[in-house]
């Protein structure tokens, strides 16, 4: 029997720290409380926004007004700071900044929309998570396939398809069920004679549930990502986009035509 899921455990999900075993359960435990997956990927967002925010900051010098020898040489002078008038703009310009800054952090703590941009986000997000894990990429094995099937349709109570890619050189490696801030979604794996890897999301959309299919590039992942009768699909890897557009076609083809 598992353990119950706290919140160390949500942040470690978020911060990608836990062990598979303990991940697999995290992600069950989202996928089965909408409203937690929600904060999660309030977290995750945040920790992003911070990321991007932050990064060149910490890749400049430090100022020198910063050092620690300039520091303990401040701390020796005699403090400006018990002037009342300093003080109190001080105060003034703290709580201004305190505000503006609670406007920004309440922006980086929602997650996107529902629509398109939103599935590639976690299309990447959740390739560049699997992908490279060697141990437990999916869940249940291509030998399960129609288990995963049935389960995935269960969950998204749509009806799933597997396409087939073994023309292009991709074999189906499995799948399974994963947590987005929209709602549980399906991952589907494949690899090549290489070791290369591909990854389908599906998920049902809120909204734009019938969309072109666009690019969309994150973190060194490209993808594609459409939305036919209010299932939305991405197609990711580590490959071109244009490499995999034709891949992203043919898949699509066959969940129109009910081939898979």
């Amino acid at each position: 029997m598992s353990l119950p899921i706290t919140e160390d455990d949500l942040h470690g999900y978020v911060d990608r720290v836990l062990a598979p075993e303990r991940r697999a359960e995290v992600e069950a435990y989202l996928a089965e409380h909408p409203e937690v997956a929600h904060r999660v990927a309030g977290y995750a967002a945040q920790r992003d926004g911070l990321r991007q925010a932050l990064g060149p900051v910490a890749e400049e010098p430090v100022p020198p007004q910063l050092s620690l020898a300039r520091m303990i040489e401040a701390r020796r002078r005699p403090s400006s700071w018990g002037r009342p008038w300093i003080a109190a703009a001080a105060a003034v310009l703290l709580l201004a900044i305190g505000g503006a800054g609670g406007w920004t952090w309440r922006g980086l703590a929602e997650p996107a929309r529902a629509g398109i941009a939103a599935l590639a986000r976690e299309g990447a997000e959740n390739y560049a998570v699997y992908a490279a894990d060697h141990t437990r990429a999916v869940e249940l094995g291509a030998a399960d396939r129609t288990q995963l099937v049935g389960w995935l349709s269960d969950r998204l109570r749509r009806p799933i398809a597997v396409p087939d890619l073994t023309q292009a050189g991709y074999r189906f490696m499995g799948g399974r069920l994963v947590a987005t801030a929209h709602g549980p979604a399906g991952l589907l794996m494949y690899d090549d004679d290489r070791g290369t890897r591909l990854a389908m999301l599906v998920r049902p959309m809120d909204i734009e549930g019938d969309t072109p299919m666009s690019e969309h590039s994150s973190g060194g992942v490209s993808g594609l990502a459409w939305a036919d009768q209010g299932l939305g699909y991405t197609l990711v890897g580590d490959t071109p986009a244009a490499v995999l557009h034709p891949l992203a076609d043919e898949a699509r083809r066959q969940i129109r035509a009910g081939e898979t």
